[in-house]
């Protein structure tokens, strides 16, 4: 990848990669906020779902900044990190950050937080399981 903008380097796992496309834009071609925003969310719940060990759900997002427009053509990466973990919750911090026209300069666009309740089999909040070894 090329170097990162001033605001430094990605924090937590890349958990998803995907490319802008002409639908997901308005006609400026700028990429819609909704749509950067599910990005999020199902990166979100792939990173609280791997540590519940299971079924979660979104509950409350809690902040979310928009830094810079994602343009069509851009591939949006987004990086997650499990920043607390309570009885039924977890808290994921993610960055999304940009490659803009594929292969350029990478540039951070997105930020949020965003909270995930662990659910059973009916639906209902279970307790989170405790970290294994390999976690």
């Amino acid at each position: 990848m090329s170097g990162a903008t001033e605001a430094g380097e990605p924090h937590g796992a890349p958990t998803i990669r995907t490319l802008a496309m002409p639908a997901d834009a308005n006609p400026s071609g700028d990429i819609f906020g909704g749509w950067v925003l599910s990005q999020m969310d199902l990166a979100g719940g792939i990173a609280a779902g791997q540590r519940a060990r299971g079924r979660v759900a979104t509950v409350a997002i809690e902040a979310m900044t928009f830094l810079r427009p994602v343009a069509i053509g851009d591939v949006l990466c987004v990086y997650t990190e499990v920043t607390r973990v309570g009885r039924t919750s977890l808290s994921v911090q993610l960055e999304a950050w940009s490659l803009r026209g594929r292969l350029g300069q990478r540039e951070k666009v997105t930020q949020g937080l965003f909270t995930f309740v662990a659910l059973d089999e009916a639906g209902r909040p279970r307790l989170v399981d405790a970290p294994s070894a390999a976690d």
